[in-house]
């Protein structure tokens, strides 16, 4: 049995940044502003001009924390670039490209509009490893007191940089080949009333296709309500109303995406995975021949990758453990079953509108319908319950917990899994049995999420 317990003795980060209701620990004006503080001390290097690029989502609160950030980056000697709402993986580029020395993003992802996050990137667009958060957190929280801050001559100013969504635009268009668009190609697209709102939009009409915008009137408030990836039934109908060719949902941030088909039919992250990675397979163009998931992969895309000469590796939940692994093992492709896909011959993290065009340009080269794509996997039937904790320990130290899982893993007899982990952001332990018969998968993991919820009440 796979236990990952990532994020749970790291009480300023989770699996993916800081992220909580706002205004409540760790959400909190001054908290984000010593996270700034820290960061900027933890990035500056030298007596040179340094650089901090800081985008953010559509939700209201964003105001909060981008002045926090802003604020205590300039106090580190930091020069704040503030590009207003943007997709994370925006940021991610951008980093890159303006040669900054670290990206801030303002977001909380998928999360209702009341919680709010921060997340870093490095110089080269990558997320900051876990010894790096470990560092930032420490001074947050008081454990570490050189600070070490700049005389007054020598603090940051903050910019407004205008020109960043043309930016982004252009770098999203270029990872198409010239000799493909879209004329033709009618798509409904749902950008959650988030940070894509505007851009994604753009770049899917230039490239020639018909978009139906659906998500795109943000007002502070209504990011992930009933929209984008956690919600993709709207893009579905839509799309068999319209008769559109796919549909395409992001999520608050645009880092994930789902997809439906031309008849309705939604497709998952590892549904993409396994259309994308055969692609690469068939242009010699999948070094090693590797495709990185994660636990929560299905078994179905395991079996794919082995029957077609490929392999999967997988690693603990969140893109950012994806990427870790793709660059230690030289892998271009991976992704997680949620939507994250990375594509790091384009990108250093995941990107939901660059899948979407990647998806398509598939599509479009093999002349054929998404629905005809998607017969390459027939995921394994797959359940899983979020329990809601009170204490989050090692499910090893558990023994009703472990009893019960050894119990379910002698029932499945190799023939199914089980995955118990807990969320990296919420109080919750996530309960997953996935097998070829449905009805086990059904009755085990209901037994499951009950033991674990008495054991940790």
């Amino acid at each position: 049995m796979n236990r990952p317990n990532q994020g749970m003795d790291n009480k300023l980060f989770g699996t993916d940044g800081l992220r909580g209701r706002v205004n409540a620990y760790p959400m909190t004006p001054d908290v984000v502003m010593r996270l700034a503080l820290s960061a900027g001390l933890h990035f500056r290097n030298g007596s040179r001009r340094h650089k901090v690029l800081i985008g953010k989502d559509t939700r209201r609160s964003g105001y909060i924390y981008e002045y926090a950030l802003s604020s205590g980056f300039c106090a580190a000697g930091m020069d704040v670039f503030l590009t207003g709402p943007l997709p994370t993986p925006a940021i991610s580029f951008l980093t890159r490209d303006m040669r900054a020395d670290v990206g801030v993003v303002i977001s909380a992802s998928h999360n209702p509009a009341c919680d709010n996050g921060i997340k870093f990137f490095d110089h080269m667009g990558f997320k900051l490893p876990d010894a790096v958060e470990a560092e930032i957190a420490a001074r947050v929280e008081g454990y570490a007191q050189d600070w070490r801050l700049p005389d007054p001559d020598h603090v940051g100013r903050a910019f407004k940089l205008e020109d960043s969504p043309g930016r982004y635009n252009v770098f999203l268009k270029n990872s198409i080949p010239l000799d493909v668009n879209f004329e033709g190609l009618k798509i409904v697209l749902d950008c959650a009333h988030g940070a894509a709102y505007r851009v994604t939009p753009q770049v899917f009409e230039e490239l020639g296709a018909k978009v139906i915008k659906i998500g795109v009137d943000p007002d502070g408030s209504n990011i992930n309500q009933r929209v984008g990836s956690l919600f993709p039934q709207q893009v579905a109908r839509m799309v068999a109303e319209a008769e559109a060719d796919i549909g395409i949902a992001l999520d608050g941030d645009a880092d994930r995406v789902i997809v439906a088909d031309e008849k309705g039919r939604i497709l998952d992250g590892d549904q993409i995975m396994a259309i994308c990675a055969l692609d690469l397979l068939e242009r010699g163009a999948l070094p090693g021949n590797l495709l990185v998931a994660t636990v929560m992969s299905n078994m179905a895309l395991e079996v794919f990758m082995k029957d077609h000469g490929g392999r999967l590796l997988r690693t603990p939940v969140g893109d950012r453990y994806v990427v870790e692994a793709m660059r230690a093992q030289g892998a271009v492709f991976g992704g997680e079953q949620s939507g994250h896909l990375i594509f790091l011959n384009h990108s250093t993290t995941g990107d939901g509108t660059l899948a979407a065009l990647q998806l398509m340009k598939i599509m479009v080269r093999k002349g054929k319908p998404l629905s005809e794509l998607a017969t390459l996997l027939s995921p394994f039937p797959q359940k899983l319950v979020n329990v809601p904790v009170a204490r989050k320990v090692p499910f090893s130290e558990a023994p009703a917990i472990e009893t019960a899982v050894k119990d379910a893993e002698a029932t499945l007899s190799g023939r199914g899994r089980v995955l118990l982990r807990y969320s990296g952001t919420e109080s919750l332990a996530r309960v997953m049995v996935e097998a070829q018969d449905a009805a086990l998968v059904e009755s085990l993991c209901d037994s499951l999420a009950e033991v674990v919820a008495k054991a940790l009440a």
